[in-house]
């Protein structure tokens, strides 16, 4: 039997969130202008991701956390669509006031039925300044929440690598860290297609590969986080 025009099914929504840390430190070194130059280079490889999975259309929404959490793109958007606002730092780390916000769109409605898993991933150079433990404990007992993939990228050396671990919640996947841009735009880059790929039902890629994380600590930078 022929298969009539319009009978494949549309593809399922595939929602990635960025959580942002706008906090302070942020601003030391470079920090936030290296994060949104990253998030900039990395919307093109989103959109290449969603333009080759027939099965899944990727969306992206984006959260910034400092003194309390806002949204920074509230609706979600194709990532090809997406003009990248600069992300500003000042403040706190409330990374729990940001899980909390996640939290109330990781329900139907907003989510849709037969939307795919959420990918999340978390940037951050710091440690939580308010109660992250009880937070994850609120969004990982939303069905959409627990079912979420997530991952972490640890910016510097003062990152809480206990914590991120956590948030990424499978004991066989470390945070990704970068200690300068260079690494911070490799190490998005990598997350982002890793927890969309995963998400989605694709073979996500393996861990950054031994190579890469050599030419992270060889890479020749003026700024070292």
């Amino acid at each position: 039997m022929t298969e009539r025009p319009g009978a494949q099914l549309a593809r399922r929504p595939l929602h990635f969130v960025l959580l942002a840390d706008c906090s302070g430190s942020m601003a030391a070194s470079g920090k936030m202008t290296a994060l949104n130059t990253a998030i900039r280079e990395v919307l093109p490889q989103l959109a290449e991701t969603s333009d080759n999975n027939p099965h899944a259309e990727l969306l992206v929404r984006a959260i910034g956390f400092s003194t309390g959490a806002r949204w920074h793109v509230e609706h979600p958007t194709a990532p090809d669509a997406l003009d990248w606002q600069d992300l500003q730092p000042g403040g706190y780390t409330d990374l729990g006031a940001a899980l909390d916000l996640l939290a109330t769109v990781l329900t139907v409605p907003p989510m849709e039925e037969r939307a795919l898993p959420p990918a999340v991933v978390l940037v951050s150079d710091g440690m939580p300044t308010d109660d992250f433990a009880e937070a994850l404990d609120r969004l990982l007992a939303l069905p959409w929440g627990a079912s979420s993939v997530r991952m972490a990228v640890a910016i510097g050396q003062d990152a809480a690598y206990d914590t991120l671990s956590r948030f990424i919640g499978d004991p066989t996947i470390e945070p990704v860290t970068a200690s300068n841009p260079e690494q911070l735009m490799m190490a998005l880059r990598w997350a982002t297609v890793h927890v969309a790929r995963a998400a989605s039902s694709i073979s996500p890629p393996g861990p950054p590969p031994v190579q890469i994380a050599t030419a992270w600590t060889d890479q020749a930078e003026d700024v070292v986080w």
